[in-house]
Formats: C-alpha cells, sequence, structure tokens
C-alpha cells in the first residue's frame, strides 16, 4: 500500500500533528474516546467544535470519517500524492476523505511499551449506520484482539508467530520481546494491511500470505499467538474472512491448536482465542481433549462463555450487518439448519494455551471459568506454566521445599453469628485468574504457616503435633492439596 519510506514520512506528519492517542485523548477527553470506541463521533464532535487545526483535521478524516478540506488535510500530511496512490486517502468533488482507518494506538504495562499506529479499513457501522462490510475487510483493534493481546505471555522468545494478523495488532506487540516476528494472513488485502502497520511503526515485519500453517512450513517458534477466524457459519451467503473460515463447524479451530503444537519449539507456547462447539452427542471438555492429548503438550482450556446456538447466530447476523434487513431472516433460518445437521446445541467461547513442556504425561486441564480475572492475564498464563512445572516435583522434594503463599491471597471465612468456628475458610486470590479454594482446618495451618521459613515437611509435621494427630497420615492428605494449590499459583 505504502513503501517504507513514505510510510515512515506520514507517520512523522501524524507525530507532529499531535495525532497521537495520548494527545488526542488529552484532546477529546475520556467521555468522547470512550464512545468512538462504541462506534459514535458525536461526543468527539462536541470535543472539536469548529477547530481546523492538523490534529483536528486527522481526526476528522480518519476517525469521524468526515471530508476535510485539501487545504487542512494538506497542511497535516504533505502532498497527499502517494497517499491517495495508496488509497489511503481520497479526493472527492467536496474535498478530502479517509480511504483507511489509520488510529492511534498505544498499550503499557505487563511486558508491553507500545505508542504508534494501527491501519485498518473504515468501520461501516459508525453512528448507527447498517454500514455493510466488505468480504476481506481488515477489522482493526477490536475486543477480541485486544483479549488476546491481554492474555499473550510477555517474556523474551527468539521466534514469534502471529497467525491470522490481521490489521498486524498483535504483531506490533509481540516485536517488543520477540527477537524475529512472522506474521501471516489468507487474506491479501490483510498482509497489505499489516504492512502498512508495520510500515508506520518502523517495524520490520516478516509478513506472508497464506491459509493457517503453510507459509511457515516446518518452522518453529518460541510462541504462537492468534484471534483465528472462528465463527461457525452455514457455508452458503458471503462470508467474512476476518471471521469466517471455509471449514465446518469447530474444525478451523481444531487445526490452528493441532497443527500449531507441532510447530512450538522446545518450551514453547501456543495461545489461542477461539470457539468450539457444544454438541448433543459429547460433553465439550471430551471433545476438547480429543484435540490436546495427541500434541502431548501441557494445556489449559478456559471456557470463558457459553451461548446457546439462537444467542450465537444473533452476535454474528448483527456483526455481519445483517439487522434490519430482509436477509437477515433466512440467513437465521439457514444458520440454525446447519446446527441442527451438526448436532451443534451451543457454543463455548473461551481461551486455549499449550506448552510444549516435554512430559511424559502432560498436564491437562480444560474447565469453564466464567468469573472475573485480574490483568495482566500474560502474566497469569506465564504463572500456570511455571507452577505447572512446580507441581510436578516428587513428594520428596516438593515436601522438602519452603513455599511462600502469595500475599495477594485474602482468607475469607464465613460463619453463623455466635459460633466460635466458621463453616467454611475459602482462600481467593486478588491476581492471575482470581482462584478461590475451600480449606479445612488442617490445611489452612499449613498455608498460614508457608511464609518461606520453614519446609512444607516441617510445617506438616507441626500441624499434625497440634492437631494430635499422625504426621505421616496428615502428610499424605495434604500433599496432593498443596500440589494442586501450587499448580494453581497460590504458592511460590
Amino acid at each position: 500500500m505504502l513503501d517504507r519510506v513514505h510510510a515512515a514520512a506520514l507517520a512523522d506528519r501524524l507525530r507532529s500533528a499531535g495525532y497521537t492517542l495520548e494527545e488526542v485523548t488529552d484532546r477529546l477527553g475520556a467521555e468522547a474516546t470512550d464512545a468512538l470506541a462504541r462506534n459514535t463521533t458525536l461526543a468527539a464532535r462536541d470535543a472539536l467544535g469548529d477547530a481546523a487545526d492538523a490534529q483536528a483535521a486527522l481526526v476528522r478524516m480518519f476517525l469521524l470519517h468526515d471530508t476535510v478540506s485539501p487545504d487542512a488535510v494538506g497542511a497535516a500530511l504533505g502532498d497527499l500524492g502517494p497517499l491517495e496512490e495508496a488509497g489511503i486517502v481520497a479526493a472527492t468533488s467536496d474535498g478530502v476523505r479517509a480511504g483507511l482507518e489509520v488510529r492511534p494506538y498505544a498499550a503499557a504495562g505487563a511486558g508491553v511499551d507500545f505508542s504508534g499506529w494501527i491501519a485498518s479499513d473504515l468501520i461501516p457501522i459508525l453512528d448507527g449506520r447498517l454500514g455493510r462490510s466488505r468480504p476481506d475487510y481488515v477489522l482493526g483493534a477490536s475486543p477480541a484482539s485486544t483479549t488476546l493481546a491481554q492474555m499473550t505471555i510477555r517474556r523474551p522468545v527468539a521466534r514469534a508467530l502471529d497467525l491470522g494478523t490481521g490489521c498486524g495488532i498483535q504483531s506490533l506487540l509481540l516485536a517488543g520481546h520477540a527477537g524475529h516476528v512472522v506474521a501471516t494472513d489468507l487474506n491479501p488485502r490483510a498482509v497489505a494491511m499489516a504492512r502498512l502497520t508495520a510500515g508506520l511503526n518502523r517495524l520490520d515485519l516478516d509478513v506472508r500470505e497464506g491459509s493457517l500453517y503453510e507459509p511457515v512450513a516446518d518452522e518453529a517458534f518460541g510462541l504462537i499467538v492468534t484471534n483465528p477466524p472462528y465463527v461457525m457459519s452455514p457455508p452458503t451467503g458471503e462470508r467474512l474472512v476476518y471471521r469466517e473460515g471455509l471449514l465446518s463447524a469447530d474444525e478451523l479451530v481444531r487445526r490452528v491448536v493441532v497443527e500449531g503444537a507441532d510447530r512450538l519449539a522446545p518450551g514453547g507456547t501456543l495461545q489461542v482465542l477461539g470457539n468450539w462447539a457444544v454438541t448433543d452427542d459429547e460433553d465439550w471438555t471430551d471433545r476438547l481433549r480429543r484435540w490436546v492429548e495427541p500434541t502431548g503438550c501441557d494445556a489449559l482450556v478456559l471456557q470463558r462463555e457459553h451461548l446457546d446456538a439462537y444467542e450465537y447466530i444473533e452476535v454474528w447476523l448483527n456483526d455481519a450487518g445483517l439487522v434490519g434487513t430482509d436477509e437477515y431472516a433466512p440467513r437465521y433460518r439457514a444458520w440454525l439448519d446447519y446446527f441442527a445437521a451438526l448436532g451443534i446445541t451451543g457454543v463455548g467461547m473461551g481461551w486455549m494455551m499449550l506448552h510444549r513442556a516435554g512430559r511424559a504425561i502432560p498436564d491437562i486441564r480444560i474447565e469453564p471459568w466464567p468469573h472475573a480475572v485480574h490483568q495482566p492475564l500474560g502474566e497469569a498464563f506465564a504463572d500456570h506454566i511455571a507452577g505447572v512445572s512446580l507441581a510436578a516435583l516428587p513428594d520428596e522434594a516438593l515436601l522438602g521445599r519452603a513455599w511462600e503463599l502469595d500475599g495477594r491471597v485474602d482468607v475469607e471465612t464465613v460463619g453463623r453469628p455466635g459460633v466460635e468456628d466458621p463453616e467454611h475458610i475459602v482462600y481467593r486470590q486478588r491476581y492471575g485468574f482470581g482462584r478461590a479454594v475451600e480449606v479445612d482446618t488442617a490445611l489452612g495451618a499449613v498455608l498460614g504457616a508457608c511464609d518461606g521459613d520453614l519446609t512444607a515437611g516441617q510445617i506438616i509435621a507441626a500441624v499434625a503435633d497440634i492437631l494430635d494427630v499422625d504426621p505421616d497420615a496428615l502428610a499424605v492428605e495434604v500433599t496432593p492439596k498443596l500440589r494442586d494449590l501450587i499448580g494453581e499459583g497460590y504458592l511460590t
């Protein structure tokens, strides 16, 4: 779309005009910025008033989709010729409008420090319009891409893969902790858009066109992240490349997981934001276990949400801009018939992580987790990997170590008024996945004494003495529970 020299020059112009996320947010205010995230522009228009400076011109053109005078745009961006040729702006009889959306973007914290821009297609539903997306539409920053960015482990790796890169947002963040980033996409328009995003941010990105893992052949990666086209829609009618593949039901997500595991370097991690079918003949956990067990990898799968067939279809019909059109009802019925033929009664939505730990017996955990979580989630996934490794210690080694209860764990007691002992004692995490576990008297006493000084074995012996029980029997009872708590990140 734009060569690297002109992309860098455009970035310089954007920065000089104050068209960065920090400066635009300061100018518009929090309310208007939040409203733009909801695809409405009125608050931003109120904040800008009649302003005609360079920053205001860029906000109006790229974010509000207004036609702006050639003089105002030229003052902000200089020579518009290369930008028109690349399709970034377009001249009309009334002035200049945006051909693409160039949006300021920034991320900070949890191993990320980035500020720049993302190039994507214009939002078709701004201010309530019932716009339709072109089939090869390239989505910008979305709730799904934000979730994937938040859950990504930010540890240094030699090579990282952004599978299905779209506008390139994940690659921008991966470049901060990966020596080499490869970005792939089936959609030629997305490949071009990712290259433009890379150029705007002076990022040397290795962008390749192709389906799934074909562009990377037998290459191996320390980290693979992907928000693939996981929407399960009938193979009829117009399809949106960014959200829908050509494979039946959840077969595309299954291939992303299984084939991705084959491309993990030793110690490598695959992180997927996806959907999976819930069928009438098999428990969903068994379905996903059949996917991950043959890979030989550790796995953590958390189902964040379950939608029935009707809810799921309505979400994506709305996303496609079909609400209020004559196509809505026929498409809805075709989708229901498609699900019925496949035995799909609902859809699970959530997070999947595979880790090539090289264990003889992989650690596989698949569970519903609709509860509140605590950012940064990337740290939670990294801590899970570390915890699983520690939890795999033999009993003797586990009991011979000194453990420390994370200081962010709260102890909650529940009981009836006037009763001396509580009915329930719960240890709750104020971090990561926000897990909670109910403990009995013995386990609670052991956890309460885990301050890093005494070994687990010494603590168990002391608690056994206080409770006047056999220490060996207590160790047999408590050790598996400690192992679970270590794996879940309560103890380090």
